[in-house]
């Protein structure tokens, strides 16, 4: 039981904050919100408004009855009865309370009849009395207060003071009615915002639920699946296009190294092959004559280092691709490591009758691994000794500017056919597969010299024509940045 519970909540959990529900709680929010504040606003306003009207309202029947008060002589006749009658009918459509005050402070005239004959000392009927009026509004009580001088007929002499102090009962009838419909109106608003902000939040949460469909299909094995680009939103659409190639890089490169397992198994499949095939020769004669036998062991020797030459060259491989850290940087004379090895390939190239050339334009220190490097310059101009004509030449140079030095090497080779000159980096490909097992080539010595310059943030290009020979151009910086570990 405790379980099933822990699994539903579980799923509950998962739903309340899904993408979808999250997405749907924010739009409501920045839509309800300044719905209610709004509201909030508007309601003070329109209570505000109301209440000055009535100020002003009772400014002007005020003015009007003391007008009527200080004309008839009122406090002259003993508070004259149409006056009074007056005053009481204004008092009732008010629903509110009007004192008025003789010149000796005592109450002459009360609606609520509490203060008559009392004597009524306040700051505001003492304004009065010096020609000032006050209208104030009572929020705690919710009423509305004006006290004014009564003028005589002469319209200079104080002879009284008026009070009025009525509730603001039919403002807050006319308010509460405002905010009755405004109530209505956000319920209908809240509903609509509430369609609104499913579809909205259906409409980010399908295309990442396809998203995380296709992801899911990845992990599983499902490397062909592929999202719409062009449902969703703007965002989402750019999400599934960067996905899509990501897909689609995801799926280059477990095709490369499905055909890197393959070629390797090739290449290490075929100098075994050919060592048992001498050795069963070997063993189905007889007295076999030792001239042959020797031939037959050197055969075997050579297929031996062959298939050791490949393994190195993997085993190469698999260093260089772990991480360039296994760099060993220091500074080095370009131009003395290049001669070094020329020097020491000058004896393969005299077989071929090939001359190597050194341009030294300046001298050139540059940080790099020295060995790493040797092994660049080495497979370079190896390549240009194997794949090069008769009496042929090659041309080994040095230069730098203020940032980069440059090795070229040129050569007067067979050259490079154009739908090959992409691939030649690729581990294991040969232009011509016959020819460069025949010259001891394992198809890595690109790859490697490739990955070594990278490894050191340069770069590598090749110039080639079929039958007129190649060029490759190697630009690395002369000094090497320090590795961060931030991104």
């Amino acid at each position: 039981m405790k379980n099933k519970l822990l699994h539903i909540w579980q799923i509950i959990r998962k739903h309340i904050f899904s993408i979808q529900c999250m997405t749907a709680i924010v739009v409501l929010a920045s839509a309800f919100i300044p719905l209610i504040i709004v509201k909030g606003i508007v309601a003070d306003r329109l209570f505000a408004k109301e209440i000055e009207q009535l100020s002003t309202r009772l400014l002007n029947t005020g003015n009007m009855l003391a007008a009527d008060i200080g004309k008839n002589g009122y406090f002259d006749k003993q508070y004259d009865v149409a006056i009074n009658a007056q005053i009481e009918q204004i008092s009732y459509n008010y629903s509110g309370r009007i004192v008025i005050v003789a010149a000796d402070y005592v109450v002459v005239k009360d609606t609520y009849i509490d203060q008559e004959n009392k004597t009524l000392v306040s700051y505001e009927v003492n304004q009065a009395f010096h020609g000032i009026v006050t209208n104030n509004y009572d929020k705690e009580y919710g009423i509305v207060e004006l006290t004014m001088p009564i003028y005589a007929a002469d319209g200079t002499t104080i002879t009284g003071v008026l009070m009025f102090a009525v509730p603001d009962t039919f403002e807050r009838d006319t308010l509460k009615y405002v905010n009755n419909i405004m109530a209505y109106a956000c319920d209908i608003v809240f509903v609509v915002m509430i369609i609104a902000a499913a579809a909205y939040a259906f409409a980010i949460s399908r295309p990442l639920s396809k998203l995380a469909e296709s992801i899911h299909g990845i992990t599983s094995g499902y490397m062909d699946k592929r999202l719409d680009e062009k449902k969703g939103l703007g965002e989402i659409c750019v999400v599934s296009t960067e996905v899509n190639k990501m897909l689609m890089r995801l799926k280059a490169l477990d095709d490369s190294r499905q055909e890197f397992v393959s070629n390797v198994s090739h290449e290490l499949k075929t100098p075994i092959t050919s060592i048992k095939v001498l050795a069963d020769s070997l063993n189905g004669q007889e007295n076999v004559p030792v001239e042959l036998y020797k031939e037959f062991m050197n055969d075997i020797v050579e297929e031996i280092d062959r298939e050791s030459q490949i393994i190195n060259d993997l085993l190469s491989l698999v260093r260089m691709d772990k991480t360039s850290a296994e760099l060993n940087l220091a500074p080095q004379n370009i131009n003395e490591l290049v001669e070094h090895v020329l020097k020491r390939l000058k004896p393969i190239a005299a077989e071929k009758n090939i001359e190597l050339v050194l341009e030294s334009f300046r001298p050139v220190v540059a940080e790099i691994d020295e060995v790493k490097m040797t092994q660049v310059i080495t497979n370079l101009v190896e390549n240009a000794i194997k794949y090069n004509i008769a009496n042929g030449w090659v041309r080994v140079s040095v230069n730098a500017d203020h940032k980069f030095f440059y090795l070229t090497v040129a050569d007067s080779g067979i050259g490079i056919p154009d739908d090959s000159r992409d691939k030649i980096f690729e581990r294991f490909y040969r232009v011509d597969k016959a020819r460069s097992r025949q010259t001891g080539g394992t198809g890595l010595g690109l790859a490697i010299t490739k990955s070594v310059i990278l490894m050191h943030k340069g770069a590598i290009r090749v110039y080639s024509k079929e039958g007129e020979g190649s060029t490759f151009t190697v630009r690395i910086p002369l000094t090497q940045a320090k590795k961060s570990n931030t991104l």
